[in-house]
């Protein structure tokens, strides 16, 4: 099956669907989501990306990140793909959208309207191999620390939703605090 994304403008109007290696090469925006989990000590859960990933494997990101489909909700791309990836099922919330665009090494481009939800799942994951090599839950604080001292072991949307949340409140409105 040919895998494909969804072409938006920056306003995420859609203008058509591209094969998904051919956007990632020449750097088209497409839609996209990313999952944020905390568990009951408010810790974020973690995925180390497959090491066979078309692009970033074996770097450490958030819960999910994926594509919706065409005619697919955002909403039901998160929970389906959590379920493949994770094998994780779990109430979400979209909490906010931006656009990014990263050389993700290779000759590819992620550059997506990328939309971030956040969920509570306390559980245990059961992640797909071929999706993720490992996975763990951290502190906020542990992971500013890691991100800080080795950048180059995340991700790139992952270290702009990061700041994101950490700077503009995003993350203590969130949890409560």
């Amino acid at each position: 099956m040919i895998e494909e994304v969804i072409l938006v403008d920056t306003e995420d109007r859609e203008i058509g669907l591209m094969e998904k290696m051919q956007a990632h090469r020449e750097a088209k925006l497409h839609r996209a989501f990313s999952v944020f989990l905390w568990n009951d000590k408010n810790e974020v859960l973690l995925q180390q990306r497959a090491m066979d990933k078309y692009h970033c494997g074996g770097m450490w990101t958030n819960a999910c990140c994926s594509h919706p489909r065409a005619g697919e909700t955002l909403q039901n791309a998160v929970n389906r793909r959590l379920q493949e990836e994770m094998g994780i099922a779990c109430d979400t919330k979209w909490t906010y959208s931006f656009i990014y665009k990263a050389d993700v090494g290779e000759g590819l481009f992620e550059h997506e309207f990328d939309h971030v939800f956040f969920g509570r799942f306390s559980g245990i994951p059961q992640p797909d191999k071929n999706e993720v090599s490992d996975w763990k839950y951290v502190t906020i604080t542990a992971l500013k620390q890691d991100v800080e001292a080795n950048p180059e072991k995340y991700t790139p949307w992952f270290k702009i939703i990061l700041a994101e949340v950490l700077d503009k409140g995003i993350l203590d409105h969130w949890l409560g605090k």
